[in-house]
């Protein structure tokens, strides 16, 4: 079960965090989006280039990655980290989302906002829109690509639940844990070569991104993850001077203190009922946290109608209801159950199942809005 926009029993006080030099630092589970570790992880700061994890996701989303992108004189020569695009340039939305993440390139942040936007503030209002979409209550975004501005602000917090978000994203996921890309120039002889800043991608084992980010008013920025036995983690340092030791020492705590423990298999029987669980489900736990996950049956009393695996005109009256989940009291997902013989719908497992054509999120995008729509629900 996917929960990285909702609050879900946060572990801070339950081990002692680690220590950082941050100003604001999170740490989270990005499969149950769990806040394992937060410090002032409310604290509204600016982000410098983390903003362009938002501008991704939105892009993925809303754009098709091979559209061309043509590089206006607004986007041309943006200032600060660059990728030096010319005027009027054209680049797939797939190769400058590449240099979006692996170069932090303004001018393609901007090119990216007006293709996909129809302008920067455009693009602008799809970036808050799904900060809201996600659950972000402390974030506030003026522009696409992280510059110093009035009214642009985030949290540790908020950005370590809108990487768990995106983390989900096939394409998101695949962009930011390439350390080298090369991509056509149309202008040269010599294709564009470009190295991922995120140097923990070459310092920590298991690194998989994700956003460096640095400005003289926000100062050094970080969102690192990082994949360990199954288990993906994510990392958020904002004003840190001594960032990669510390996100070190974060995922390392995750990794020791947290690890995903299995509390339901997919098609396990419940007792003394005719249903089984329709998915598996695993949440990050300290060892003395085991004992406090309870489990309630909740059984509908209209049975839905899902389709037969074996004739798609059949339909068979399978979806029973959840078991809903708590920690101490605080709901932590739920499982679907189905009667016993009905067909279990499967989930996406690849990035072919999970995108459209032309490289558009469909099914993916879809089933997360879903879950969303039923977690916020009153």
């Amino acid at each position: 079960m996917l929960l990285p926009f909702i609050q879900v029993a946060e572990a801070q006080g339950t081990i002692p965090g680690p220590s950082t030099h941050a100003q604001s630092a999170a740490l989270i589970d990005v499969t149950s989006g769990r806040i394992l570790y937060s410090k002032d992880g409310d604290k509204e700061l600016r982000i410098a280039s983390l903003t362009k994890i938002m501008t991704a996701i939105v892009a993925i989303e809303q754009g098709k990655l091979d559209d061309k992108v043509k590089v206006s004189s607004t986007a041309f020569a943006k200032e600060g980290s660059s990728l030096y695009l010319k005027l009027g340039e054209e680049m797939t939305l797939e190769n400058m989302l590449y240099g979006l993440m692996l170069r932090s390139g303004n001018d393609a942040a901007s090119a990216i906002a007006e293709h996909v936007g129809g302008s920067e503030e455009g693009f602008v209002l799809l970036m808050n829109q799904k900060a809201e979409e996600i659950g972000l209550k402390h974030s506030h975004f003026m522009n696409p690509h992280g510059l110093d501005a009035d009214g642009h602000y985030s949290t540790a917090n908020d950005l370590a639940r809108l990487t768990a978000y995106a983390l989900h994203n096939p394409v998101f996921k695949r962009i930011v844990a390439t350390e080298d890309k090369s991509a056509p120039n149309p202008n040269e002889s010599w294709e564009y070569s470009w190295h991922n800043k995120n140097k923990m991608l070459r310092l920590y084992e298991g690194a998989d991104g994700v956003k460096t980010g640095y400005t003289k008013k926000a100062f050094r920025c970080l969102v690192s993850s990082a994949t360990r036995n199954g288990q993906q983690l994510a990392a958020v340092t904002l004003n840190d001077g001594n960032d990669w030791n510390d996100h070190a020492r974060m995922l390392d705590f995750g990794f020791e203190n947290f690890p995903l423990v299995e509390i339901a298999q997919k098609e396990q029987p419940v007792a003394n009922t005719d249903v089984i669980t329709g998915r598996g489900f695993t949440y990050p736990l300290a060892e003395s946290e085991k004992s406090g996950v309870t489990k309630r049956l909740v059984l509908t009393t209209n049975p839905t109608e899902t389709r037969s695996e074996k004739n798609e005109e059949q339909l068979d009256f399978g979806l029973a209801g959840r078991i809903d989940l708590e920690l101490k009291g605080e709901f932590i997902g739920s499982i679907p159950v189905y009667r016993k013989g009905s067909y279990i719908p499967p989930e996406p497992k690849s990035e072919e199942e999970a995108l459209g054509e032309n490289g558009e999120v469909s099914t993916w995008a879809t089933a997360w809005r879903a879950v969303l729509g039923h977690l916020l629900s009153p």
